[in-house]
């Protein structure tokens, strides 16, 4: 939207006294703020933000058919160990660790295909996977996550970049209940940002991606998400605001609740 439609729109919602949340008429909303003054013949509207949350679409007002997750960095804390094992195998294969630095999100072979494609790739591959696989120190579930997991039941699915044995040993040591649908990387050809993992992850629900609502923390993955035709959730557990761009933002999981009815899943502001 552009400043300036921005500034009617704050106008218009201004006339009618609004407050809290503001409604656009071109269905957009600031979330989480709050209307103090303005309005036509008084200058401009001034808004003040409650939260970190932007202007989104109406995520809220939704009836999604499924939610499809991202795993590490939205439903586990697995930084330390992720720190570990790509630090060891940087060292062995003479690749400086900055140049790691952006990846977060993309499959290991998309990561050493783009750092280092001088290397045999399959052994390189192979020495990543086995140094995550031996390394679950620390990994924790994030705020939110087994809530989330147990609300929605059998309308979750995880759409991860880890391979399926890395996937379950983090699941697996953060207490995470895993959903029947589970998409690694040994699913699919082309990882995130692609849409394939979110595409295969809708699939395998029987269910259309553009009815889903993806939850990401990774830039890559919030581009695979759209890019699949799907509504956008992000978490700032490993991104800042400004480098997420999604149809809501929030903290953690644990700022949002979700409810399964009998016409979808519904998403609330905790």
């Amino acid at each position: 939207m552009a400043l300036s439609s921005l500034r009617a729109a704050l106008r218009r919602a201004s006339s009618g006294g609004a407050a809290g949340i503001v409604t656009w008429h071109d269905d957009f909303e600031f979330e989480g703020a709050q209307l103090l003054s303005g309005g036509p013949g008084g200058g401009a509207a001034h808004v003040e933000p409650r939260h970190n949350w932007r202007m989104t679409p109406r995520v809220t007002d939704r009836r999604f058919a499924a939610v499809l997750l991202d795993n590490d960095g939205t439903l586990i804390d697995s930084t330390p160990a992720v720190v570990r094992s790509w630090s060891t195998w940087a060292a062995e294969h003479d690749v400086d660790l900055q140049t790691l630095a952006g990846y977060h999100g993309m499959p290991a072979g998309a990561i050493i295909d783009e750092v280092a494609p001088h290397l045999d790739r399959d052994a390189a591959l192979q020495r990543i996977i086995d140094l995550e696989e031996a390394d679950t120190d620390g990994v924790r579930a994030l705020p939110g996550a087994v809530a989330a997991l147990t609300a929605l039941a059998d309308h979750a699915a995880i759409a991860t970049s880890a391979t399926r044995r890395l996937a379950l040993a983090r699941l697996g040591a953060a207490g995470i209940p895993v959903p029947e649908v589970l998409v690694t990387a040994d699913d699919i050809v082309r990882g995130k940002p692609d849409p394939e993992p979110y595409l295969l992850a809708a699939m395998r629900l029987g269910v259309d991606p553009a009815e889903c609502l993806v939850v990401e923390d990774a830039p890559s993955g919030l581009r695979a998400a759209r890019a699949a035709g799907c509504a956008t959730l992000a978490v700032l557990t490993t991104s800042s605001r400004d480098e997420v761009s999604a149809d809501l933002v929030v903290d953690d999981l644990s700022d949002v609740i979700f409810t399964c009815a009998s016409k979808g899943v519904q998403v609330a502001l905790a």
